[in-house]
């Protein structure tokens, strides 16, 4: 019988900068049409971890995509693979249109911006960023310029162009960050739909009301390792949660 894997996992991974343990053998998983959560305080862990999963810094352990061993592997490789994430800061570039800056994604390669840029007639990687434009609803913006978006929007158009590679799945670092209430509602609707639609999605983000309602699983990391796993009643109910994150976090919005 051929062993199943999930789509994406970490076993293990262990994030050190100079001595400081940022990851402690932390293991996850995603299965496919996923949402999983991760959250936690500041400090946690929490990016360091997509910074190791993503090739962007040093770790031990294994990442899997789909059962193949991508530990370690080159971040545009990875995309080519799959598998993207979006920043905390997002870096757009501002003497292009919306639409423009979603056609810079890894999987579309500079060759193939260039020639869409001078050769109208190549509209294959153009309908992938207007499609994925439409995932985040920001098509009728698609030949503005990103300085004309709200911060809200510009944190949009990073996970657009996450989604125009066709990526299978995506890391999202706090994607919520300056939406207002009506905006995270939104995107809350379009994650699910995203996820729907065949992208797993790793949703890191301090809006855990946002995180509670929308994820099948979250796991909750503090100083680094995993302290609790499972649906959003069990994490939001469990004791080492509210002690480590969920109290704090209730007194500082309350």
């Amino acid at each position: 019988m051929t062993q199943r894997h999930p789509l994406f996992e970490t076993i293990d991974l262990t994030v050190r900068y100079d001595g400081v343990l940022a990851n402690d053998e932390v293991s996850l998983a995603i299965e496919a049409n996923e949402i999983v959560g991760l959250i936690g305080p500041n400090g946690a862990g929490k990016t360091s971890l997509v910074d190791a999963v993503t090739g962007f810094t040093r770790s031990s352990g294994r990442v899997r995509l789909d059962g193949a061993d991508v530990a370690g592997a080159a971040p545009h490789r990875l995309a080519r693979m799959g598998l993207v994430r979006t920043w905390q800061s997002t870096e757009l570039f501002n003497d292009l249109t919306v639409v423009e800056n979603v056609m810079t994604t890894p999987r579309m390669t500079v060759r193939s911006v260039v020639s869409d840029l001078v050769h109208p007639r190549r509209h294959r990687d153009t309908a992938a960023a207007e499609r994925a434009l439409t995932s985040v609803g920001l098509e009728a913006s698609a030949l503005r310029s990103p300085e004309e978006l709200s911060l809200g929007e510009q944190r949009l158009l990073g996970l657009a162009r996450a989604l125009a590679g066709s990526p299978r799945v995506v890391l999202l670092d706090e994607p919520a960050a300056g939406l207002a209430t009506h905006e995270t509602e939104a995107l809350g609707r379009r994650l699910e739909a995203i996820a729907g639609g065949g992208v797993s999605l790793l949703l890191i983000d301090h809006d855990v009301d946002l995180v509670l309602r929308v994820c099948n699983r979250i796991y909750v990391l503090d100083f680094g390792r995993i302290i609790a796993r499972g649906g959003s009643d069990v994490v939001r109910n469990d004791p080492n949660v509210i002690d480590a994150y969920l109290g704090v976090h209730r007194r500082d919005h309350a």
